[in-house]
């Protein structure tokens, strides 16, 4: 993958809408959610999430088509893997503390608010 396409993708996924929204539509698959259903979900006007669903389209991060009178979108899987493996093989040079951190990822659960360094104690103080 081209550096300048990694740059446009990492460019936008750094922005929290937009990471919502790969995070909303990954688990759709292909099926993906018409945009209606996606601002309802994001609580966002139309043509704010237009704009950046626009934004993940052109970094080759979403794909858009058309049934009937809605557009439906869903996660460009490939783009967001050649960009996450441009990271790890091309920056990152398979390094193993790298490699370790994102197998360890896996383990944890998507909605965990902690950094993964070491689990709490699940004491408090009264």
């Amino acid at each position: 993958m081209e550096q300048s396409k990694v740059l446009t993708a990492l460019s936008a996924l750094a922005h929290e809408t937009r990471l919502d929204l790969i995070r909303l539509l990954m688990p759709q698959g292909e099926a993906g959610m018409p945009a209606g259903q996606i601002a309802q979900a994001l609580g966002l006007a139309a043509p704010r999430l237009s704009f950046h669903l626009s934004a993940l389209e052109q970094a080759g991060l979403l794909r858009s088509r058309k049934v009937a009178r809605n557009v439906i979108y869903s996660v460009d899987a490939s783009g967001l893997g050649r960009t996450i493996s441009y990271l790890l093989n091309d920056c990152c040079r398979d390094h193993p503390e790298v490699l370790a951190a994102c197998a360890h990822g896996r383990s944890h659960s998507h909605g965990s608010q902690g950094d993964g360094d070491a689990p709490t104690s699940g004491t408090e103080k009264t």
